[in-house]
């Protein structure tokens, strides 16, 4: 197996309304079966998430906890509108989204948006925003990619941020090993990839995290094309969940 992978250059600043398909189809020349990852950061722009944390009403709850953290009250007030369970206050506040993800301040960037009191959402529904790219470029390429669209995420018992998957669209999330034999003929039994996030990841790594301005990868050569939608099946039941249990009784 051979993969190559490369981003699509001078991807301008993005505006609310910007058609994200066309700007990847204006720039670089897709083959079927390439995996094109987005930054969730030019997709929300597109989609006009952005808001000021100055028009927002601050509650006692948001108050306390901006306190505890040493952060904006508008901001945790911010993170406290995007999601509908708080796991953790502090000493950073973790909430689950409508969605079912769970990630810290929701996902709210500070950083690459314009204006100092204005924050990005994540798409509201990206793997629909992935489903409307992926549509865009055949309409526009006649090729049948992949769409991927990332964010970045902290790791539990781990230190440092990497990609993840937040939204797809014509690739499976996970690789399902189970059934298959390893080197020595044994029958695996528990072995599921999270194959979406592994190219996140990697993808994250051309993209970077500062002022690049490459927030669009292609990658190449890898036969992962499928007629499959959807994030949900990579996120872990809440009864095998036993990280979000123990959150839970902490603040019970």
């Amino acid at each position: 197996m051979k993969a190559t992978a490369f981003t699509v250059e001078k991807i301008p600043l993005i505006k609310p309304g910007d058609n994200i398909g066309q700007l990847i189809s204006e720039r670089t020349e897709l083959k079927d079966h390439d995996i094109v990852i987005i930054s969730s950061t030019v997709v929300s722009k597109s989609e006009n998430n952005i808001r000021s944390i100055r028009d927002l009403p601050i509650t006692e709850k948001a108050k306390n906890i901006a306190l505890r953290n040493n952060i904006e009250p508008e901001f945790a007030q911010a993170v406290l509108n995007e999601g509908i369970e708080v796991l953790l206050e502090s000493p950073f506040l973790l909430v689950r989204l409508k969605n079912g993800s769970i990630c810290v301040n929701a996902g709210i960037d500070h950083s690459n948006v314009e204006g100092s009191d204005n924050i990005l959402l994540l798409p509201e529904d990206a793997d629909e925003s992935a489903r409307k790219i992926k549509d865009s470029l055949f309409e526009l390429t006649g090729k049948k990619v992949s769409v991927i669209i990332t964010d970045t995420n902290g790791r539990a018992f781990r230190i440092g941020q990497t990609g993840a998957a937040v939204g797809i669209a014509g690739i499976i999330a996970m690789r399902d090993w189970r059934g298959t034999r390893d080197l020595f003929g044994r029958v695996l039994e528990v072995k599921n990839e999270g194959v979406v996030d592994e190219l996140a990841g990697f993808a994250n790594l051309l993209m970077g995290e500062g002022d690049g301005g490459t927030p669009v990868v292609v990658i190449r050569g890898l036969e992962m094309y499928h007629e499959s939608y959807g994030i949900r099946e990579l996120l872990r039941p809440e009864n095998e969940d036993v990280i979000r249990k123990a959150l839970r009784s902490l603040s019970a």
